[in-house]
């Protein structure tokens, strides 16, 4: 038996453990909300004290449902540009590429150094998925992707919150700079709803905080020309019926449409 491997993360890196469990527990579940194997078999390698920090309940089905979002997105583009590019920004340790890769794709998984070396431990690079090391902030990594022509789709899964509002509009504005006519999906929180989770992070002994709030999805459209919204899907307006009692906020002014992901056209 192979020894398990201790993850050394802080801060905001750290919370990608918090995405791996939600991603487990569901496809351990049979009524998961996604299907993920490769997380289960990643958590089972793991040594690491969950017991704090576990995502649970709620939170769980939220976390789950948010992928599975993600996954739509990507999935619906790859019917329509089969032969495209994919570019998934703090990747963590998701497997969204073995879930979803379609023959054709072009993937590259990009996030900090540490976190980059954590994920060769569990998975690889292929001659159609590429690793990238460094900061969504630094733009070098760009240049890998721009080799490869056509349309491009960028993710950012559980990302863009935890930083600065203007650390949020240097990465979307300079997006659409770089790659003109490319499509972005991210997710995104009420100014409200930030304050009333990120107690939760402290609770689960998780140092990274919240930052950015976004109060309408029309407040991106006007960071730059040619940023327009193609989609907004909010968690407590959908159907899912695990959502049990949260399904109750859509009635509430102000928490309707807290937490989302949205989908942009860039140019």
């Amino acid at each position: 038996m192979n020894p398990k491997i201790t993850p050394v993360l802080e801060g905001v890196p750290e919370t990608l453990l918090l995405a791996l469990q939600a991603r487990a527990a569901e496809t351990a579940r049979p009524d998961g909300l996604i299907r993920d194997p490769k997380a289960l078999e990643t958590l089972r390698s793991l040594e690491y004290d969950f017991s704090r920090k576990r995502l649970k309940g709620d939170d769980q089905v939220t976390t789950a449902m948010r992928a599975r979002r993600f996954d739509q997105h990507t999935r619906r583009f790859l019917e329509a540009h089969p032969s495209a590019c994919v570019v998934e920004i703090g990747c963590g340790l998701d497997a969204r590429f073995e879930r979803l890769d379609n023959g054709q794709v072009t993937w590259f998984d990009l996030d900090l150094p540490a976190v980059i070396d954590l994920r060769r431990r569990f998975l690889h690079e292929t001659a159609r998925r590429r690793f990238l090391s460094g900061s969504v902030l630094d733009f070098g990594w760009t240049e890998a992707v721009r080799r490869h022509p056509g349309p491009t789709l960028f993710l950012a899964e559980g990302v863009f919150p935890y930083f600065s509002e203007a650390e949020v509009r240097q990465v979307v504005v300079g997006l659409r700079k770089t790659f003109p006519g490319s499509e972005l999906v991210f997710d995104a929180n009420s100014p409200l709803l930030i304050r009333l989770h990120n107690p939760k992070l402290s609770s689960r002994h998780v140092s990274a905080r919240l930052q950015w709030g976004l109060d309408s999805p029309a407040d991106v459209e006007a960071w730059s020309e040619g940023i327009r919204l193609l989609d907004a899907w909010h968690y407590f307006e959908d159907r899912e019926p695990r959502l049990g009692w949260m399904r109750l906020m859509r009635f509430i002014p102000g928490l309707a449409r807290a937490a989302s992901v949205l989908h942009y056209r860039l140019g």
